[in-house]
């Protein structure tokens, strides 16, 4: 039996990135999950630059993963479950162009099965309102400073993971049961 033990990566931006890491840590096949800022024009972009929209980063995650336990694909599945993909810069009460959702593909195949799912979804109105995701090929990737890495678990009791976050976490727990770690 041949083992491949290859680690691909995918970038997804879904609002802010505390909530879709969140997310991607629970599942089987993801070694880690790493938030940070892509798709802008400023150099080494900051927490408080972004934060003003005006620098065109998004808040995103890379996420290095074991595709022989999760496909890319099945990533994908958990990003659109998880975020609204129908609100253009804006997730709940995350207004701005920094909080807007966009793949960042990393080769042909995650594009062709983006722009397929995308399809599929819009094939058959999974939502109400026409998706907006974009779909990029990935940049330059920046680390967010280190304190909003593992942010959820480090402060769960803090007021938006507890509205905001844990609502996620209990849908991707009941929805994803079977992708989930033990």
């Amino acid at each position: 039996m041949e083992i491949h033990n290859k680690i691909e990566r995918a970038t997804l931006a879904g609002g802010c990135f505390w909530c879709t890491e969140a997310v991607f840590l629970e599942l089987k096949g993801v070694k880690s999950v790493v938030s940070g800022y892509i798709g802008g024009h400023t150099l080494n972009p900051t927490y408080a630059a972004i934060c003003n929209g005006d620098t065109g980063h998004a808040e995103a995650i890379e996420i290095s993963f074991d595709p022989d336990v999760i496909s890319f694909g099945e990533l994908l599945e958990v990003f659109f479950a998880t975020h609204d993909p129908t609100t253009l810069n804006r997730q709940g009460n995350d207004i701005g162009t920094q909080y807007r959702s966009e793949i960042f593909y990393h080769n042909e195949m995650q594009k062709e099965i983006s722009e397929a799912y995308i399809s599929l979804m819009t094939d058959e109105n999974t939502f109400e309102q026409p998706i907006v995701t974009k779909v990029s090929p990935v940049s330059i990737f920046y680390k967010a400073e280190v304190y909003h890495n593992d942010y959820y678990n480090q402060n769960k009791l803090q007021g938006y993971c507890s509205y905001v976050i844990t609502p996620k976490i209990e849908k991707l727990k009941k929805v994803f049961q079977d992708k989930l770690k033990v």
